[in-house]
């Protein structure tokens, strides 16, 4: 595991999105061997999105050989809703980059059953970025979900539910109450995983992936047996978090390179 810590979610958002155009430069994706990207929707990965979409702009990087895979979508409301995350991700990202549209895929009611097929016939996805609940699940594998689960149709919890109510105009009864997610060992099949989290709100969360026990009540935990695996928060989702273990992944950080030269310090 490695712990990247930066002092506010605009400079945490920038270290990831550099991370993310590295690891595509360096893969030097062709259309026969395209780079194989796992997204999240949400606050979280917005600026990540935003920054993603600058440095296409200044011709940093090309998503014209990248393949996409989204965690998740909602049960019940159609792609064209725009709190879809088919709408999420087109509003943020796809239609501002050169991605080809028949390389997005999104999980649905109609493809869930062959998603994880679609991904293997891809080769596996080479880097899954994911965002974090308060309460530790990652896409919708919410609390007591298996840690070899692939990809299915979820019950949201009412915490959930709570939770995006803000993205429906505050309304609950709006919210969705099924989504279709990617499983834990969809994300654990990743050649290298990526975590974004940042606010208070998710510092137990944070705690928990670092610090705590593997277990399916907090389905973060499961990415600890990954053995590429990354955490990038800001200072505020770091206070649950031991003084000791803070200053041990300062001191690491300040041994590595920056994210355009990593080589094999990640």
């Amino acid at each position: 595991m490695r712990l990247i810590i930066r002092e506010t979610k605009n400079q945490t958002s920038q270290w990831v999105a550099e991370y993310i155009v590295h690891r595509i430069n360096e893969f030097r994706p062709t259309k026969e061997r395209p780079f194989v990207l796992g997204l999240p929707t949400g606050s979280s990965p917005e600026k990540i999105y935003a920054n993603l979409v600058d440095m296409y702009r200044s011709g940093k990087v090309s998503f014209k050989n990248v393949v996409t895979f989204n965690m998740d979508e909602y049960v019940g409301i159609p792609t064209s809703h725009p709190q879809s995350y088919h709408s999420f991700m087109f509003k943020h990202l796809f239609q501002h980059v050169d991605i080809p549209p028949n390389q997005i895929h999104l999980p649905s009611l109609e493809n869930y059953h062959e998603y994880d097929s679609m991904i293997a016939k891809y080769g596996g996805i080479e880097l899954f970025l994911c965002g974090v609940g308060s309460d530790g699940h990652i896409a919708f594998n919410e609390p007591g979900s298996s840690l070899a689960s692939k990809t299915r149709v979820k019950t949201l919890t009412s915490d959930t539910i709570m939770a995006n109510a803000r993205f429906f105009d505050g309304d609950v009864n709006a919210v969705p109450k099924s989504a279709v997610t990617v499983g834990v060992k969809t994300v654990l099949d990743a050649r290298e995983v990526i975590l974004i989290a940042d606010g208070r709100g998710k510092a137990e969360a944070v705690r928990q992936a670092v610090e705590g026990k593997i277990s399916h009540s907090w389905t973060v935990t499961a990415l600890q047996m990954h053995p590429k695996f990354i955490m990038a928060v800001d200072e505020a989702a770091t206070e649950e978090l031991r003084v000791k273990t803070v200053k041990y992944f300062k001191d690491i950080e300040g041994t590595a390179v920056a994210p355009g030269k990593l080589g094999s310090k990640l």
